[in-house]
């Protein structure tokens, strides 16, 4: 059986969450103080995600790069292949926040938005 260590970042409380997991099921979920920090645990063993930032290049505007992020987390185990399919990414002007560069990245059904506007120079 392999214990983890957890910190919960769903709220400020920070509970110290230990996770006894055994093959691919949780044995056991200690150390929150709500159901929010039982689902982070659980989610974050089964299946953790992250939101992706990063930026995509620009062509014709007054920045050489643009940032973006995934409007919803991503499973873990694809944050390198979106990186690598937004890295053979260019946008024109004009962008403004929140425009949709890709939409449904990787087919996870999660958009990925400017986080920066774009003008034309």
């Amino acid at each position: 059986m392999e214990k983890r260590e957890l910190t919960c970042i769903v709220c400020p409380n920070g509970c110290q969450l230990v996770v006894e997991v055994e093959g691919k099921e949780i044995v056991s979920i200690t150390g929150y103080e709500c159901k929010r920090g039982l689902k982070y645990a659980e989610d974050e063993i089964l299946a953790p995600k992250r939101t992706l930032t990063t930026t995509v290049k620009a062509e014709g505007g007054h920045l050489p790069l643009v940032s973006v992020r995934t409007k919803e987390p991503i499973p873990k185990e694809l944050l390198n292949k979106a990186v690598l399919e937004l890295s053979m990414i260019t946008v024109k002007p004009p962008i403004k926040v929140g425009d949709v560069i890709v939409k449904n990245i990787l087919n996870t059904g999660v958009d990925v938005i400017a986080t920066r506007a774009l003008y034309a120079e």
